[in-house]
Parts: structure tokens; C-alpha cells; sequence
């Protein structure tokens, strides 16, 4: 973690489209690890699996640089990866990889206490610019991410949830499980609501917009990130610290409509459908 320093004030208004993306590239992979029955890996896909390190799972080639390809394609083309200090095999490939598109630069997070302790690793990198955050692994198509990069201030993309089914790798019933958004006047952000059962759902309407963590910051999230306490499972989420950006420092949240499908990769059974929808989408790094 970096050491704290006083946090912007809140900002909003016009400004040029960030260029800066954070991946967050830290997590322990406890799904990965688990054995799937009736999954098919390549023994090359079975070893990597098997660290957690989902971001590096051959399809073709590491599934985060097709991620890295999206992200210059939407135009964010500087890139910070926050790794723990035990994954050497990232840094490695990026500083054997000839890269032309995008810079890659490297976060520690020291300890995986969450994912607004993980953004925070990345103060240094992102500075006094705004910058998107994305899971590592997710790869989200390219217009999704130009469209998410023109908000003009703090925002996150809110997925269409029949386009998620139709065009993802994720069936209805997981999806259901997705945190959803409920979203005010103008299309404002009110809250994220984490697994919501079927009677918020009915309240919310079916419509209501899907979070698949897609995020546009300002430098406010740093402070807010500082003020956020663990949650129930003992971490510090970075959706309480969009809460406390809002509810403390008054940061408001564009919630920018997708209609893009995302493929997901956190376990072993993922591997063979995200390989077959990314056969034929070529990589420029």
C-alpha cells in the first residue's frame, strides 16, 4: 500500500479522455485452482491454472494480452498491472513482449486485502489523472471501454443483462448473482447492490443495469479508498469506496449504458468457451 496522502477534492465537469487504465491483476485465483470436473485444459493451460494466475492462462497467448489489445483499441493505451510481489512470470512476459500500442508498468499490492487496496496500490501510477479500472479477469470489448473513457467524470458501465446472456460466456443463473445498479435521475449512480435476491430484483426492475466492475476513477477514489473499513469477509471492496466517494467527499457517478457482451474467466470451466470466442480476434500489443 502507498503511503497516505491528502486526496483531491472531488472533480466533474469537461476534461479530455483518460488514457490511463489499472488492472487489477492480484487475486488468489481460488477458483481457478479448483479442479473442474468435466473441464478440458491443455496441460499448458492445467499448470498455469493451477498458480491462480488467471491473468496468464494460455489462449493462444496470455488471456490478458488480449485484454491489453482492447484497451489500446479503445484508446487507453498506458497500462498498470497491480501483481503481488510473487508473480514474476507477468513481469517477465511484458518485459519480453515487443510492445508498440501500449507502455505496461507494474503496481505491488503486498497483501491481497481487496480490490480499494489494490486501486490505492496504484496511486503513484494513475497520479492527478483520471484512469479506468478492470478485473484481469475479463475481457471487455473495445467500444465498451471507448464508451466508458468519454464520461466526464467518475462513471462505471452499466451492462445490458439479456445482451450479457446473449453475447457473453455466462449463463443467466451466474449473472444473476452479479451486483446490479441502481441508477438515479439523469443516470446518476445511487448504489451498487451486491447480490441481490429476487425481491430487490422486482423493486429494481428487470432492466436495471449489470456491474462487471468496469470503472472510470477521478483522484478522489484515492481518499475514499483510505476511508474505507474491511467488509464482511475481512476486505476492503472497492465498491464501499465508491460509497464513501459519494456519500463523504461528493463524487458523483455516471453510469454509461453497455450493450456489449464480457467474457469471464475465473475458473477452469471457462477456458475452452473464452479460447473459442477469442479464436479469431487478433492481438496488437
Amino acid at each position: 500500500m502507498t503511503v497516505p496522502r491528502p486526496g483531491p477534492c472531488p472533480t466533474r465537469g469537461t476534461s479530455a479522455p483518460p488514457t490511463k487504465a489499472v488492472i487489477l491483476a492480484r487475486g488468489l485465483g481460488t477458483r481457478m485452482r479448483r479442479e473442474s470436473p468435466g473441464a478440458r485444459l491443455g496441460a499448458d493451460q492445467a499448470d498455469v491454472a493451477a498458480t491462480g494466475v488467471k491473468a496468464m492462462i494460455p489462449i493462444g497467448r496470455p488471456f490478458l494480452d488480449y485484454a491489453l489489445s482492447a484497451l489500446a483499441d479503445a484508446g487507453l493505451t498506458d497500462v498498470c498491472l497491480v501483481i503481488g510481489p510473487e508473480h514474476d512470470v507477468v513481469r517477465r512476459h511484458y518485459a519480453s513482449t515487443p510492445l508498440s500500442r501500449v507502455t505496461v508498468t507494474f503496481a505491488e499490492q503486498a497483501e491481497p486485502l481487496g480490490t480499494a487496496d489494490a486501486v490505492l496500490a496504484a496511486e503513484p501510477f494513475a497520479a492527478d489523472d483520471r484512469f479506468v479500472v478492470l478485473n484481469s479477469d475479463n475481457y471487455y470489448p473495445a467500444a465498451a471501454l471507448a464508451r466508458l473513457r468519454e464520461a466526464p467524470g467518475s462513471a462505471l458501465a452499466g451492462f445490458d443483462r439479456e445482451t450479457l446472456v446473449r453475447e457473453s460466456n455466462i449463463d443467466a443463473a451466474r449473472i444473476r448473482a452479479y451486483a446490479v445498479l441502481r441508477v438515479g435521475a439523469g443516470g446518476r449512480l445511487e448504489d451498487v447492490v451486491e447480490k441481490p435476491d429476487a425481491a430487490t430484483m422486482a423493486a429494481l426492475g428487470g432492466d436495471a443495469p449489470v456491474s462487471m466492475n468496469a470503472w472510470l476513477f477521478t483522484p478522489a477514489i484515492f481518499e475514499a479508498c483510505r476511508r474505507t473499513t474491511p467488509s464482511s469477509r475481512g476486505e476492503l471492496e472497492i465498491t464501499d469506496a465508491v460509497r464513501v466517494a459519494m456519500t463523504q467527499l461528493g463524487e458523483q457517478f455516471d453510469v454509461v449504458p453497455v450493450r456489449e457482451g464480457v467474457l469471464d474467466l475465473s475458473s477452469r470451466g471457462d477456458i475452452a468457451s473464452v479460447q473459442q470466442r477469442l479464436a479469431d480476434v487478433p492481438v496488437s500489443l
